[in-house]
């Protein structure tokens, strides 16, 4: 599918509706699951008790259900110790049966998260948080695990012929789990990519000379009509519970985005919604990652 480039009716852009690649990537999943003479498997581990973390595992246990995977949710008390964490992580590594393990953020005060992520065994890592992942990303080499909301955001361009090679692009948001990931698979595609956080200055002058901006910073509508111009393709990353009134008036919870998508949508080409968006990629995202595991350690 491709995206118009007619600016004769600026005001429609095209909906890039992560929904429709996330059912193509699970009819994908369900074929290459039915080679496999096993059922792949993945760990989720979550401490504590978060109900977005409870709403995120759901999603994961609908998904994996979909598609033939096992997912195996492995819930511990608040207080359990880094040490005993990380003991119950090297239980998963050992087990042959299970390809993916993930750890369900944010964790408690009193466990580093980074000790948990470098205890995971860098091929079952399907989240690409481990060093030796990041680092095979930063060198563009294929044989690591990238994380999964760059790799969505990768598939949702190649699904609407993205084409980023060349491409001036703006990452906004620099974490280590979407904005840095981002950065280094658009890199990775030949784009041009200019990352910005919380610091930069000048951001709208930098977001208008973009061809693409991709937001990941965690902020309700930062995004606004004076960042973009007619042409540009938007890529919404932010998901952010707010309190707003609906059509009788009734205060409602509501999921926003970082783009104010009724402002931007009538002036760019192509934009993502909030929710629907890259939200239903990162799960799907997830999954491939694991079958792809379950695929290498078989060859």
């Amino acid at each position: 599918m491709s995206i118009s480039t007619d600016q004769s009716n600026a005001h429609h852009a095209t909906i890039l509706d992560g929904k429709v690649v996330r059912d193509h990537i699970a009819q994908t999943l369900i074929e290459k699951v039915k080679t496999l003479s096993f059922v792949p498997a993945l760990a989720i581990v979550q401490v504590g008790d978060i109900p977005e973390s409870d709403a995120f595992i759901r999603q994961k246990n609908l998904f994996a259900a979909k598609i033939g995977v096992t997912s195996l949710h492995k819930k511990f008390p608040n207080s359990i110790s880094e040490q005993e964490l990380i003991k119950e992580i090297e239980i998963l590594n050992k087990d042959t049966q299970i390809q993916g393990i993930i750890v369900q953020l944010p964790l408690p005060a009193h466990i580093d998260k980074n000790m948990i992520i470098e205890s995971i065994l860098p091929e079952k890592d399907a989240d690409g948080l481990h060093s030796v992942n990041v680092q095979k990303l930063i060198a563009n080499d294929p044989t690591g695990i990238v994380p999964a909301t760059a790799r969505g955001i990768r598939t949702l361009c190649h699904y609407y012929h993205i084409d980023l090679k060349g491409k001036h692009i703006a990452v906004i948001g620099t974490s280590a789990l979407v904005g840095q990931p981002v950065a280094h698979v658009c890199t990775n595609e030949g784009g041009i990519v200019t990352s910005c956080n919380r610091d930069t200055k000048h951001i709208p002058e930098v977001t208008k000379k973009s061809d693409i901006i991709i937001v990941a910073a965690g902020s309700p509508k930062l995004i606004t009509a004076q960042y973009v111009e007619k042409g540009q393709t938007v890529i919404d990353v932010g998901i952010t519970s707010v309190h707003a009134h609906n059509e009788k008036s009734e205060m409602i919870k509501k999921l926003v985005g970082d783009v104010d998508f009724d402002e931007v949508s009538k002036i760019v080409s192509a934009i993502t919604p909030v929710p629907g968006g890259v939200g239903p990629l990162t799960v799907a995202s997830l999954f491939e990652n694991v079958v792809d595991a379950a695929i290498k350690m078989i060859k």
